[in-house]
């Protein structure tokens, strides 16, 4: 899944005050764990959190786009790309869904729902969002081929 969408074309009441209660917050945290990210659009550096940083297989929380990209699937990465590239040209809201490949063999399920601002000017503006981490992983079709002989 990757969507863009234009600032203000589905904003829901009350955008912008993402506050879940308590109850919802457990549920959330039974299921996944989240942590945001921003990237500053002047210079292309992203800034991820701690566990993001780990899930991504990076070594520092500052990264390009290519390098937070590069663990992803194969078959998503280009649209990952094509999707950040949208929203560093026009304010919007966007998400996608993909897996990134452990050091394990095994895939990680990333969620992603983010927003760009700021792009009136030429070489300015953000973009920001969070990651959804489920708290489970999938197997490699090869690694359940190798189960099943």
């Amino acid at each position: 899944m990757f969507k863009i969408a234009r600032s203000g074309l589905s904003q829901s009441p009350g955008a912008g005050t993402f506050a879940l209660g308590e109850g919802e917050q457990d549920l959330l945290n039974q299921f996944c764990f989240s942590e945001s990210w921003s990237g500053d659009l002047s210079n292309g550096l992203f800034y991820l959190g701690e566990r993001a940083v780990a899930m991504h297989g990076l070594q520092q929380a500052e990264c390009g786009l290519l390098n937070l990209v590069r663990g992803y699937d194969s078959a998503d990465r280009n649209h990952v790309l094509e999707l950040f590239e949208q929203a560093a040209t026009t304010s919007s809201h966007f998400c996608f869904s993909t897996t990134i490949l452990l050091a394990s063999g095994q895939k990680q399920p990333v969620f992603c729902i983010g927003e760009s601002t700021g792009l009136e000017q030429r070489y300015s503006g953000a973009i920001r969002g969070i990651f959804f981490f489920p708290h489970f992983q999938l197997e490699t079709k090869g690694r359940i081929f190798s189960h099943h002989q």
